[in-house]
C-alpha cells in the first residue's frame, strides 16, 4: 500500500467522524503511521496541520447546517465538538467572518473547505539528491523545548530566533567555539525527538552541539542520538524547510523507505564565513528503514 492509499484512508476516517471525537493518533494509525511521520506527511501534502484541516471541515459542514437546516445553533455547536455557544461562535466567525446567527438570518458569503484527497505526484518536480549512511551513537548538549506540531509551525521559529540572541546560547556556542563534532562533523544542529507515547504529537526540539568527550557541563541538557541508518540531504538554510517538506511530501512515497520509529531527525548547520545566514549549509539526517 503506497502513501496515497494510506493518506486517503486517514482522510476517509476524518470525513466519516467529523461529528465525533477525533484523535490524531487514531487518524495516524489509519494511515499505518506514527503521529510524528503522519503530521509531516500531511503538512507537506496539504500545507496545513491535521488539526486545522479537521477544524475547517467541521466548520464547513456546520455552516451548511446553520444555513439550510432548522436545527438549533447550540445543537450544531455540540454536534461538532464545541462545548459552548461562545466557543462555536468564535470559531465560526474566525473561518467565515460572520456569526452563526448572521449566517442563518441573511444572505452572506461563507467559506467552504473541500474534502481533501491525496495523490502523490512528483511529475515535473526536481528529484532530491540523497545518500544512505550509517552513523554510530553520539551525544549532544543543548537547550530543549517541547512542542506540539501545530504549535511548532506557529511559534517555533520565533522561539529559537529569540534564543540565539540570548547569553545562554552564547555560552553554549563557547563550549566548542564552532568546532565540528567528531561524528556529526557539524558545529551546531537541531535535533527533533518524536514522542508518540500519548494522544498528542509532542516532540522535543533541541538546539545543540555535539558533546565533546572531555566536557562535563552542568548548564545544559544531554541527549543521546542512537545508532541509525540515515537518508542524508543537503541544502541551504533558506531552502531547508522546503527540502524537509519535499522529503516528507515526495521522497518517502517515491522511494518506499519508512521513517525509523522514534529516532530523531537531525538538521546540522554549517555557517559560511562572510556569507548571510540564508546561504548557510544545512544537512538533514532522516532515520530510515526498508519496509
Amino acid at each position: 500500500m503506497d502513501w496515497s492509499q494510506r493518506m486517503n484512508l486517514a482522510l476517509d476516517f476524518i470525513e466519516n467522524n467529523l461529528d465525533a471525537d477525533i484523535s490524531i493518533d487514531e487518524v495516524a494509525r489509519k494511515a499505518y503511521s506514527s503521529m510524528y511521520h503522519f503530521h509531516r506527511m500531511f503538512y507537506a501534502q496539504f500545507n496545513t496541520t491535521p488539526a486545522e484541516y479537521i477544524r475547517r471541515r467541521r466548520l464547513t459542514k456546520a455552516a451548511s447546517e446553520v444555513v439550510l437546516g432548522n436545527t438549533k445553533i447550540i445543537d450544531i455547536a455540540f454536534k461538532y465538538g464545541y462545548e459552548s455557544p461562545n466557543a462555536f461562535t468564535c470559531a465560526f466567525r474566525n473561518i467565515h467572518g460572520v456569526t452563526p446567527s448572521a449566517a442563518r438570518s441573511g444572505q452572506v458569503k461563507l467559506k467552504a473547505f473541500r474534502r481533501a484527497s491525496c495523490k502523490f505526484n512528483s511529475k515535473g518536480k526536481p528529484m532530491l539528491d540523497y545518500r544512505i549512511i550509517e552513523q554510530p551513537a553520539f551525544e549532544v548538549l543543548g537547550k530543549s523545548k517541547n512542542f506540539e506540531f501545530e504549535e511548532f509551525v506557529k511559534q517555533g521559529p520565533k522561539f529559537w530566533k529569540d534564543y540565539v540572541s540570548s547569553s545562554e546560547y552564547q555560552a553554549l556556542y563557547e563550549i566548542t567555539n564552532g568546532r565540528a563534532g567528531l561524528v556529526s562533523d557539524a558545529p551546531m544542529m537541531s535535533v527533533y525527538f518524536p514522542n508518540d507515547s500519548g494522544s498528542r504529537d509532542l516532540f522535543t526540539d533541541v538546539l545543540a552541539i555535539e558533546k565533546p568527550v572531555e566536557v562535563d557541563n552542568k548548564s545544559f541538557e544531554v541527549f543521546k542520538i542512537p545508532k541509525a541508518t540515515y537518508a542524508e540531504f543537503n541544502c541551504t538554510y533558506q531552502t531547508s524547510m522546503k527540502t524537509n517538506r519535499a522529503i516528507y511530501g515526495d521522497w518517502f512515497n517515491a522511494t518506499g523507505y519508512e521513517r525509523d520509529g522514534n529516532k530523531p531527525d537531525v538538521a546540522a548547520y554549517f555557517p559560511i564565513p562572510f556569507k548571510p545566514m540564508k546561504d548557510m549549509g544545512v544537512r538533514w539526517w532522516i532515520p530510515v528503514k526498508v519496509t
